[in-house]
């Protein structure tokens, strides 16, 4: 393999949203994981066709602050502030893999420090329990275009000659959140990217599309920031989860069923935290050639 750069790394999935993960736990950075080299990596090893294959690439570094880092990367090689399904994966990397025999341990991430319980069985961490954080519907905090302490509420967003009622919600990252009738039908290559693009967003946003089951789940598909559709989003469930309490649509406590699984999402209002539950799994272990 002259002249080849060999990378190795792991697959992991959370209900079907899949990352690659690279340890980058020891010693100096490698050529290939410097800053400059990143977006292209992510793009390249992302890649269905051409690379392994997922939504995009993790890095699991150490951190001054908490156990462990995490910097995520979209498909399209654009730096993500935080992913639920990715960091849940990051939770049993560390421990199933020996990095830490913690069972309660603390992740940094581009939009703050997130506290995860691992529930361990027979075989590893069976599933994580995570701290999300706190909701922010201010459209500075979102970020969303108009006045800075002002809610995006039901705001009219056009599409593909359609109009969608749209809630901004903040966690950790941009969301958008619609209601529709039927999930299932939607035509989502075709109205997502320019939702998740529309100028009210100023860095772009991920968009829900739910339908509420009852007052205990939501039905949700997601259009994800720099990923096109996933099987699932973690913070979309939270946002989805929230968003159709504040509405009174739903209880605190809700399953979210995506396309790729569920997930419990539990929000306390006096408190203004999220919690998410959910399994996360190893899926291959390879060389990745550039």
């Amino acid at each position: 393999m002259k002249g080849k750069t060999e990378i190795p790394f792991i697959k992991m999935q959370g209900i079907g949203n899949d990352y690659i993960y690279i340890d980058a736990l020891r010693g100096e950075l490698p050529e290939y994981l410097k800053e400059e080299n990143l977006p292209e990596l992510s793009r390249k090893i992302s890649d269905r066709h051409f690379g392994v294959g997922s939504d995009g690439l993790i890095l699991i570094l150490p951190s001054d602050i908490a156990d462990f880092r995490m910097r995520i990367f979209n498909a399209d090689g654009s730096e993500a502030k935080m992913c639920g399904n990715g960091v849940r994966c990051v939770g049993k990397y560390v421990y199933d893999l020996g990095f830490t025999d913690k069972k309660s341990i603390s992740i940094e991430t581009n939009s703050g420090v997130k506290y995860l319980d691992l529930v361990v069985g027979d075989r590893g961490v069976e599933s994580v329990i995570v701290d999300m954080g706190s909701p922010s519907f201010k459209r500075g905090e979102i970020p969303a275009a108009g006045s800075q302490l002002d809610e995006m509420n039901d705001q009219i967003l056009n599409s593909a000659n359609q109009e969608f009622k749209t809630t901004g919600v903040s966690m950790g990252n941009p969301h958008g959140v619609i209601y529709v009738n039927d999930v299932d039908n939607l035509d989502l290559p075709k109205i997502g990217p320019s939702l998740e693009n529309h100028p009210v967003w100023p860095d772009r946003a991920n968009i829900e599309f739910v339908k509420v089951m009852s007052p205990d789940e939501l039905k949700v598909r997601v259009w994800e920031r720099g990923s096109d559709e996933t099987l699932a989003c973690g913070t979309g469930a939270c946002a989805s989860a929230v968003v159709s309490y504040k509405k009174g649509f739903t209880k605190n406590e809700v399953n979210v069923h995506l396309k790729g699984g569920d997930l419990k999402i539990s929000y306390n209002e006096k408190t203004n935290k999220v919690k998410m539950s959910g399994p996360a799994q190893f899926v291959a272990k390879g060389t990745f050639w550039i």
